[in-house]
């Protein structure tokens, strides 16, 4: 299986194909709007701003698996993203990222990249840095804050 073989619904409602990032290097990350890392939205959105003409694309997955830090509906979500940090990437409906319901992207990206105690995602803000051919180049931590990836970024642009 292929990332681009993966698809997930939008906080829109409509199903969105991986395909559609074909050739962009992409920051796939778990997020939640009440955790302590929420404000690395505006980081992401810097990195997004920033690497998007080049073919950079940051993906948002929320997820209230942690702590259920993430409470709310896709469409609250979306526009508390929107309204809070000025989020214009693109934010995909609520998903599981571990157990039985995890949802296949999370399980396929776990079996890419291990984290440091096992391949379950810990906690929210986990990131998945992908490039243009489809491949997890590096999983990194909640704690590493989207900033620090930017050498990282530039060089698969």
């Amino acid at each position: 299986m292929a990332l681009y073989n993966f698809a997930a619904k939008r906080s829109t409602g409509e199903e969105q194909s991986l395909g559609a990032y074909r050739g962009k290097s992409l920051l796939i990350v778990n997020v939640a709007s009440k955790c302590g890392f929420t404000p690395q939205y505006k980081a992401m959105q810097a990195l997004h701003q920033k690497f998007a003409p080049r073919g950079f694309e940051v993906l948002a997955f929320p997820c209230n698996q942690f702590g259920a830090q993430e409470p709310g509906t896709d469409f609250a979500i979306a526009r508390f993203c929107e309204t809070g940090f000025g989020v214009t990437f693109p934010l995909f409906a609520k998903i599981a990222v571990n157990g039985p319901g995890a949802h296949p992207l999370y399980i396929w990206l776990k079996q890419q990249r291990g984290g440091l105690l096992g391949s379950a995602i810990k906690w929210n803000f986990t990131k998945f840095l992908v490039d243009r051919e489809g491949r997890v180049r590096s999983r990194h931590a909640p704690t590493t804050k989207p900033e620090a990836l930017e050498r990282e970024i530039a060089a698969l642009l």
